[in-house]
């Protein structure tokens, strides 16, 4: 049953261009050139000409042959991934391609879905994952591109592929969402929760993306509520400034001069981004989240220590290191080594329970005899081999035999 909700769905997700506004023809040299039926094919057959166009047709996983447009810019350091919304073809976006191409200083790679354009096959959810997925696979293999140099541009239903890829790819250098959707069904009603036959779950996907996330939306979009938008940024784990363009519908935001000047702005920061930069982000984030967990400061380095302290230990020599214990919860990451470090003991078969001993002079209490070391007499006393235990033998009051009272 959810099958088939999610198919009728999908039936209603998909409007491609009917008849296709382009079809492809092969030169004599054996290039592929466009033939549009909405507007001058010139500056395309042109930029096949001088090698700043480049038309592919690619295979998919699912059997489906795509097509693409790469545009190429000499001057780019970054190449930009461009998912279209369902109501458009590589034909009707042309233009655009080529003015983010010059105006953003990118490499602009764009591609028609599984059924549009002359792309072979049907528009479906997993088609489009098949389709975005074999795209980025060719600028890998075709054109050197890794996935630091790549930004996803989702718009509208195009942010269903882009988060399903951004979410598998940990070192993207960017996304765009430009009037993304939470998922299909939100855009036709107000739900809470998410259905198993509901489509493109961006919502699940977005926590996902572990790169900065520029969110673009119209105040105004009848289509899909400016809500979806709000609730995507608000949600990316690196969310970047967004922009809310005033009175903005769904299909038009590329008219206000906002877009442009923002979204270069944008491009620029992702420039200056640097790997180094971002991994020194990543490891400031890790320390301060590492820090607010450890327990109470130690009085002599004013890091955070033990919550255990030991009364015996009159100095703390503590690390920044996770050690590997046989009983965590005596000790936490980042303890005292001299005090609370438990060494692992082989002998100890059961669970360990190590709490504190009412007696100062004795470190812990386990109830395991096979793992005392050295043995003592009385089970109920087990003086382990950590750094003050050892120094504790020789300090019991009832001290008999080196045993412990």
């Amino acid at each position: 049953m959810g099958c088939m909700v999610s198919q009728l769905a999908s039936k209603f997700a998909f409007f491609p261009p009917s008849p296709p506004t382009y079809h492809l023809q092969k030169r004599e040299d054996g290039k592929l050139t466009v033939v549009s039926t909405v507007s001058p094919v010139v500056p395309i057959q042109k930029a096949v000409e001088d090698n700043s166009l480049d038309i592919l047709v690619v295979d998919t996983k699912h059997g489906n042959k795509i097509v693409a447009f790469y545009l190429k810019n000499p001057y780019a350091r970054l190449t930009l991934l461009y998912s279209h919304g369902n109501a458009a073809d590589l034909g009707q976006l042309y233009d655009l391609f080529v003015q983010l191409r010059v105006n953003l200083r990118v490499n602009l790679m764009g591609y028609d879905y599984s059924g549009y354009g002359a792309s072979t096959g049907k528009p479906s959810e997993s088609s489009t994952y098949a389709d975005i997925e074999a795209i980025y696979e060719c600028l890998e293999t075709e054109y050197g591109v890794s996935q630091e140099d790549v930004i996803l541009y989702g718009q509208s239903v195009g942010s269903g592929p882009t988060l399903h890829l951004a979410a598998k790819l940990p070192r993207l250098r960017g996304v765009v969402l430009h009037s993304g959707i939470l998922s299909g069904l939100r855009v036709l009603c107000h739900v809470n929760f998410t259905f198993c036959f509901d489509i493109y779950k961006n919502i699940n996907k977005i926590k996902k993306v572990k790169c900065p996330v520029l969110v673009i939306h119209g105040t105004d979009d009848d289509v899909v509520n400016w809500l979806h938008g709000n609730r995507l940024w608000k949600m990316a784990r690196e969310s970047y400034e967004p922009l809310w363009i005033k009175g903005g519908g769904h299909c038009n935001l590329e008219l206000y001069p906002d877009y442009i000047r923002h979204l270069c702005k944008f491009i620029q920061e992702m420039e200056n981004f640097t790997t180094e930069k971002r991994l020194k982000k990543i490891r400031q984030n890790v320390n301060l989240q590492t820090r607010s967990s450890i327990g109470s400061c130690c009085t002599c380095c004013g890091e955070g220590c033990c919550t255990l302290a030991c009364p015996g230990c009159s100095e703390c020599c503590c690390m920044n290191v996770s050690w590997s214990i046989n009983c965590p919860e005596c000790c936490k990451p980042g303890s005292c080594i001299k005090c609370c470090r438990l060494p692992k003991l082989s002998s100890c078969f059961g669970p360990c329970c190590c709490i504190r001993c009412s007696r100062p002079s004795c470190c812990v209490k386990c109830s395991m005899p096979s793992c005392c070391f050295p043995k003592c007499a009385r089970p109920s006393c087990c003086c382990m081999s950590c750094f003050c235990c050892q120094s504790c033998l020789g300090k019991h009051k009832g001290k008999q035999n080196g045993e412990c009272l």
